[in-house]
């Protein structure tokens, strides 16, 4: 993995890597969920006393991010507990260069599994027990859905590198397979 500083500053900066690349859009999309769950923070701590909405009957963030299941984790906001999350996304993301660990691909492709899943038990519960959508609930699961593509198109080139890591450090590569297929 790349330790260098100014290495690793120029990589993630400029590199044209199709993995970087991805990483970055990750980034990206974490950032902008974090975006809404920053804003959802501040109405349900109290700095602000209304979120903006949108007008139709579809949609009542104050009700929904004011419900006992928002609070009901941690004694914490669930916004506030959404920005760890994205925040660690986004560090496994960033972490390393080009030559980058597998085992870190493997990681964010899994945080990322975990993330679409909650955003979609989320927004699944916002209009089962609610019978009404958070936009901005609905803007951060968006970013969170589309981040799955870009860390999915790892999973075959993570599988190799992950069974030629294995081979070449330990000589048991043939025996151990992570994907199932050799």
């Amino acid at each position: 993995m790349t330790t260098n500083p100014r290495q690793l500053s120029e990589e993630l900066r400029n590199s044209d890597d199709p993995a970087l690349r991805k990483r970055r859009g990750i980034i990206a999309l974490s950032a902008l969920a974090s975006a809404s769950m920053g804003l959802i923070a501040l109405y349900q701590t109290g700095v602000i006393r209304h979120l903006p909405d949108v007008p139709s009957k579809w949609f009542d963030a104050d009700r929904v991010d004011a419900s006992d299941e928002a609070y009901s984790r941690f004694a914490t906001p669930d916004a506030i507990l959404g920005l760890g999350s994205y925040a660690m996304t986004m560090g496994l993301a960033a972490i390393g260069g080009r030559d980058r660990s597998p085992w870190l691909q493997r990681a964010l492709i899994a945080k990322v599994l975990f993330d679409v899943a909650n955003a979609a038990r989320l927004t699944r519960d916002q209009w089962t027990k609610y019978r009404a959508f958070c936009i901005w609930c609905l803007i951060a699961a968006g970013a969170t859905f589309a981040m799955l593509p870009l860390a999915l198109r790892w999973c075959r080139t993570s599988s190799q590198l992950v069974r030629d890591s294995v081979s070449e450090t330990s000589g048991v590569g043939q025996a151990l397979s992570l994907s199932g297929t050799s």
